[in-house]
């Protein structure tokens, strides 16, 4: 069957970048080879070179960014306070880190070895715009600007090809990776609050072909074991068809192509040929494959990262970078406002974190660390640790709307940590301080979008490059400069 489509929408396409706007010509045949990869590939060549310079610029080949959803307690984390009121202590004593004078939390052990080898950003701060809703400030995080979208309860609507859209995707389209690999891997689970899924967690207006690979285990959030099971079928050939078998198709359709001059007309923008091939190439070298089959590493290894969902995404995360992707988002497998290891901490704070989210974090994050640095790969990786704020400075204290028992603390925007390592940062260093309770910055105040703006200059991308939205309006990838002081 070959099909020739007509007009694509203004929706679904970028009429900045003057290509012919023609679906491709679909082999019966092409189907049987899983590539609906090829689009993607089609669309990455798209990319445009940008401009910038400076201290770090281009010094990460890859980002992995821990996403710890739901807000961690940053005073109960990485940035304790001492001689203050009860009620803002934290129920954690302090210990010491590899960083003179600064101290963490006693449920973070492992970090506290190891932060000399990353950037503490102490001063994360903005004010939100209406109420202190996960989703909003989950979608300013990942893709530097607000929404007005919001419903009367303060949800966000759902995802729709007019959102802006994740760094990740910005990343791959104007940095496709050289490699036939994955380019851009969103993990273990979606970015949620409440029935809003994956809000923030697309490529928006970009179009599909630069939205993540999802890879979600079977499971529920509470199944510490799911990465044992991954499943990634699509990136695998059935039995029955073998790489000999895939090529003759390949050049069955490259007669097919010779065959029709006014479809190889129509088309000859999109350089087939090569989008094929590249697609092709990803599932014949089974290098995506391999780098999912995390059961490979050591047990020592394995056991550094903790044996638990968000450790073993961490390993995950370095094994596809060393594979080639691009980008690598671990999600922090809890939705946003639940139970247990969320860090929704608004009741039971101390035995949660204490027990569940603390450990998690500290193992998988050092280990990552750890790792990565061992293998000579924390040079030329971008590693970034945050949530979408952190938590009010006084326990069992409303702050937006929610009610907080006297061990729970609500959600704080005002002034938050966060960390970075690699890609070209300082070693060691912590930039910015908060006042003694943590409330608010005082020095270095550090924006959601001057974050993004840092990542995008770590990986050789002006964070002012223009791209154009489904209304084809020019705007920034970002609405910010990076923050230099961070590079070393």
């Amino acid at each position: 069957m070959i099909r020739l489509l007509g007009e694509f929408s203004t929706d679904l396409c970028d009429p900045q970048l003057k290509m012919t706007r023609r679906d491709l010509l679909r082999v019966g045949g092409s189907g049987m080879l899983g590539l609906t990869l090829g689009s993607m590939f089609q669309m990455q060549a798209h990319a445009k070179k940008s401009h910038g310079g400076g201290a770090g610029f281009g010094r990460a080949k890859s980002v992995i960014m821990a996403y710890l959803q739901g807000g961690p307690s940053h005073l109960d984390l990485w940035d304790p306070k001492e001689n203050v009121p009860d009620n803002v202590r934290s129920t954690f004593s302090p210990i010491s880190t590899r960083i003179p004078s600064i101290k963490f939390t006693e449920i973070m052990p492992h970090l506290a070895k190891v932060n000399d080898k990353m950037t503490m950003i102490r001063a994360m701060s903005y004010t939100p715009n209406g109420l202190f809703n996960h989703t909003a400030a989950i979608y300013q995080m990942m893709t530097g600007y607000t929404t007005d979208k919001v419903s009367p309860s303060g949800q966000l609507e759902p995802p729709n090809p007019k959102d802006f859209p994740n760094f990740g995707s910005n990343i791959i389209r104007l940095k496709p990776p050289t490699e036939p690999m994955l380019p851009f891997v969103m993990l273990p689970r979606p970015l949620q609050e409440s029935n809003v899924i994956g809000k923030a967690g697309t490529a928006g207006f970009l179009g599909k072909a630069y939205d993540p690979y999802n890879l979600y285990p079977e499971g529920d959030d509470m199944d510490m074991t799911k990465m044992d099971r991954l499943k990634t079928d699509d990136l695998e050939m059935r039995p029955e068809v073998f790489a000999a078998r895939l090529r003759r198709r390949a050049r069955l359709r490259d007669a097919v192509n010779e065959a029709m001059p006014e479809i190889d007309k129509a088309v000859e923008h999109f350089n087939l040929n090569e989008y094929y091939s590249r697609a092709l190439n990803l599932i014949i070298s089974g290098r995506a494959r391999n780098a999912f089959d995390i059961e490979q590493e050591p047990e020592a290894i394995r056991n550094l990262y903790g044996r638990n969902t968000f450790g073993q995404s961490c390993l995950l995360a370095r094994r596809l970078v060393e594979a080639g992707t691009r980008v690598v988002e671990v999600i922090w497998p809890k939705v946003a406002n639940s139970d247990n290891h969320s860090w929704d901490v608004h009741v039971g704070l101390t035995d949660r974190m204490r027990k569940q989210s603390g450990p998690m974090l500290d193992r998988g994050l050092s280990g990552l660390l750890i790792d990565l640095d061992q293998r000579g790969m924390l040079d030329d990786t971008l590693v970034v640790a945050v949530g979408e704020f952190g938590r009010s400075p006084q326990r069992g204290v409303s702050t937006s709307g929610n009610s907080n028992s006297d061990d729970g603390r609500d959600h704080w925007p005002y002034c938050y940590t966060a960390c970075i390592a690699g890609g070209g940062i300082k070693r060691g260093y912590v930039h910015g301080k908060s006042d003694k309770t943590g409330s608010a910055p005082l020095e270095d105040p550090v924006h959601p979008s001057e974050l993004l703006a840092t990542i995008y200059h770590s990986v050789g991308i002006d964070p002012e490059t223009i791209v154009y939205n489904h209304l084809n309006q020019p705007r920034e990838l970002v609405k910010a400069r990076p923050v230099s002081a961070l590079f070393a």
